[in-house]
């Protein structure tokens, strides 16, 4: 299947990768430099996040200074009791859809968020401590979250995440199953439910008239069913190299993006949660010869 070269993205997550097997925002260079690798690779459309000092028009400016379009960004939010911790996911909703829409991007993953000291962290890709009531109450907050962003006039995309209260396969058809499909469509990454031992594919199958835009994300499955069964936690999972550069794992791309709909219009958004290779801008370049084949 061929795509369209402006439906083709990256989220350059090599750059803030930390050797502690985390994500941090603030190892990041400047947004010039990240823009001028990611261009020269071949890759004409980004994962927006558009930094706190620029205006969502100032951000699409930027980007088109380099030839760079803007695709779908990410939202996430957690389970929580404080009514302002509450408060503070709906506000973030809110006003990254309202840049999504300012941009020109009517699609945008929502997922569950991941903190370091988490149940899951420490027992990833299994449902660890799985409990219906908690999962009924995480199928509410998304809903709840998902009509905020709706009512910016963006489509909100279910993105299933490792580590999360919403990483297994069965909690992610519970959540597809009780949340009507005019509020929540669906975003699957297709590296973490495999990490979860899911059927990325099948999940596309089933839900084809859900998918709003995806992740391609290659890995090891062969570490990823071995770090289940011996109780890995992420860090280590991570750092012992479950992430590849599409094509460079063996993860079944082709599958998974053969199981999307013919008249498939969304994004697919690139990701590399780690480069495998020395350095940031290696990486980024190997996931623009993807890019590039698959646009052909």
């Amino acid at each position: 299947m061929k795509f369209r070269q402006n439906r083709l993205a990256i989220n350059p997550l090599q750059w803030v990768a930390s050797a502690e097997g985390w994500i941090d925002p603030s190892l990041a260079p400047s947004l010039d430099t990240r823009l001028t690798v990611i261009r020269d690779a071949g890759i004409t459309t980004l994962h927006s996040d558009v930094p706190r000092d620029l205006t969502p028009e100032q951000y699409a400016a930027k980007l088109a200074e380099h030839g760079i379009a803007p695709g779908p960004g990410y939202i996430p939010v957690r389970l929580s009791d404080d009514k302002t911790e509450r408060q503070t996911f709906r506000d973030n909703a809110a006003r990254v859809a309202a840049q999504h829409a300012a941009l020109g991007v009517p699609v945008v993953f929502l997922a569950m968020g991941m903190a370091k000291d988490a149940e899951r962290v420490a027992r990833p890709a299994v449902g660890h401590l799985a409990e219906q009531g908690r999962l009924e109450r995480v199928r509410d907050l998304l809903a709840e979250i998902a009509g905020i962003i709706r009512a910016e006039g963006v489509t909100p995309a279910f993105h299933p995440h490792v580590g999360t209260w919403a990483e297994t396969e069965e909690e992610t058809r519970f959540v597809l199953d009780t949340v009507d499909a005019s509020v929540l469509a669906f975003g699957p990454d297709m590296g973490h439910l495999a990490w979860a031992g899911a059927d990325a594919a099948q999940l596309v199958r089933d839900y084809a008239d859900r998918v709003a835009s995806v992740h391609i994300k290659d890995l090891d499955l062969n570490l990823a069913t071995r770090a289940r069964e011996a109780g890995w936690d992420y860090r280590k999972t991570v750092l012992a190299g479950l992430w590849s550069e599409p094509g460079h794992g063996n993860a079944d791309i082709d599958g998974f993006v053969s199981a999307l709909p013919d008249d498939f219009d969304g994004w697919l958004v690139v990701e590399v949660d780690r480069g495998a290779r020395p350095t940031p801008e290696e990486s980024v370049r190997l996931c623009g010869e993807w890019v590039v084949r698959a646009a052909r």
